[in-house]
């Protein structure tokens, strides 16, 4: 009998104000209890990738671009994770309808270069007492609406279905 060996999965964040810290330690917790073998580091923390067979990365969603630390650890990692598997979500755009992105490139080129398997966009949060000045200037030009709008089982159920797409790889 042949076998099989589990994953062993990154999750790579990034958030300027923390709402996406909060997404991502949910989904590796829904990770977790599915029995993925997964790690959490923060974008800019992250070192050597190659012990990793696949990477769900997330990022906060500024005026349509994700973090820069992100967008750092892809350029950085790139070929490695093209050859891996990936799963990707953005947070952000508070009060638009949540989905897979629209027009990806909103997000970014970065994730064009990657290709993941799945990409989710989430809702996100805006306290304007968390922001810069000039992110409430953005924020109150765009009609940006206070408050949390991130949807709590929406985000469990895609960590749930990563879980499920992850153990069929696994075979």
């Amino acid at each position: 009998m042949m076998q099989t060996r589990s994953m062993k999965i990154l999750a790579v964040w990034a958030s300027r104000h923390g709402a996406t810290k909060e997404v991502a330690e949910t989904i590796a917790t829904e990770l977790r209890e599915a029995g993925i073998d997964l790690d959490l580091k923060e974008a800019g923390e992250v070192g050597d990738i190659s012990e990793y067979d696949g990477f769900v990365l997330g990022s906060s969603v500024y005026m349509t671009q994700w973090e820069d630390s992100m967008r750092r650890f892809i350029k950085q990692n790139q070929a490695e994770l093209f050859e891996k598997e990936l799963w990707a979500f953005s947070v952000g755009l508070s009060g638009v309808q949540t989905g897979v992105a629209k027009d990806p490139v909103r997000v970014g080129p970065v994730l064009l270069r990657i290709e993941p398997r799945d990409h989710k966009t989430f809702a996100g949060r805006l306290q304007p007492s968390e922001l810069s000045l000039r992110e409430r200037s953005i924020a109150r030009l765009g009609g940006a609406v206070e408050g949390d709008f991130r949807d709590w089982e929406e985000i469990r159920t895609w960590a749930k279905q990563v879980a499920d797409d992850i153990k069929s790889l696994e075979g």
